[in-house]
């Protein structure tokens, strides 16, 4: 039988991996404090530090323990989740514009890649029907100003 690393569970005072999880007390370097590490398994870096207390000799840290453990879980899980919908909503915006005698909602979608990323400027009416598609940088600022203008000269590549 073969442990995978969401199967190994390792509870000690400075390290607990868990649950997809491990949570890793480390010095900090900034002041003579500590801090927790939360990286999910898989990922290289962690996906959230912060502060963690003192224990009672006021020198090493507070050592982890189960309910702890739940709450920086439950804390980075949030936390990936803000950030993934933050990054979707920069990756995929819209904006209604008057149009002659309708609206049009103007959608920039970035579909990001290291060596290669793209971008797509599309209009559609009202019936949700595409009207215009141009591919447009990465950089592109989508903005009422933007949309109004591209609307105006007729959907020509800005």
């Amino acid at each position: 039988m073969n442990l995978n690393e969401s199967d190994m569970k390792i509870q000690e005072p400075r390290l607990w991996i868990s649950d997809g999880w491990t949570a890793r007390v480390v010095k900090n370097e900034d002041d003579d404090g500590w801090a927790v590490a939360m990286t999910a398994d898989g990922a290289s870096e962690p996906a959230l530090v912060g502060p963690w207390t003192m224990g009672r000799d006021k020198k090493n840290p507070k050592p982890l323990d189960q309910s702890a453990f739940l709450t920086l879980v439950k804390t980075a899980r949030e936390f990936v989740r803000r950030s993934e919908q933050q990054l979707h909503a920069s990756l995929h915006q819209s904006m209604e514009v008057a149009a002659g005698e309708g609206r049009v909602t103007v959608y920039l979608d970035i579909e990001p890649d290291e060596e290669n990323p793209t971008a797509t400027l599309t209009a559609r009416d009202e019936g949700d029907d595409v009207i215009a598609q141009v591919k447009v940088s990465p950089a592109f600022k989508l903005s009422r100003a933007s949309a109004v203008a591209w609307v105006e000269r007729g959907y020509a590549k800005p």
